[in-house]
Order: structure tokens, then sequence, then C-alpha cells
């Protein structure tokens, strides 16, 4: 299972860093991939984590999104 910490940079200008997993990826860089490519798209929606909350990401929300070699701080 891969695992990734993003930084995600809202369109009303709020950062959050918040954790995504995909247990059928293995590969940080494929998720990545697949983050990007859910995103892009107009009905795009991620489930992640923030601490301990579920957090719903929506695409059309989202601002920019950045990721670090050893990951956001969180």
């Amino acid at each position: 299972m891969a695992t990734t910490v993003l930084r995600v940079r809202l369109i009303g200008g709020d950062r959050m860093d918040i954790t995504y997993d995909k247990p059928e990826v293995s590969d940080e860089n494929e998720l990545v991939e697949h983050v990007i490519s859910t995103l892009a798209q107009d009905s795009g929606v991620l489930h992640t984590t923030h601490g301990d909350r579920l957090v719903v990401l929506y695409g059309r929300g989202v601002a920019a999104i950045e990721v670090a070699p050893r990951g956001a701080v969180l």
C-alpha cells in the first residue's frame, strides 16, 4: 500500500496537509499520478485524512498540490 502526504492549496487561498493512501497501489509515484488524474476530472473526489479526521477533497476546489520528497509537515 502506497501512502503520501500532500500539501493542498485551495481556491480560497487556505492550505492544508492531508494524507492519502490507496491499498491497490504500491508505488508512491503511481499514487501521485492517480491523485493528479482524479482531481483533474470535473467530478474528481478523493477520500483523505487530516490527523484522525476524514477529509473529502473535491477537485474543483483545489488550486495546487505540492508533493515533497519527504512529504508535507503535519
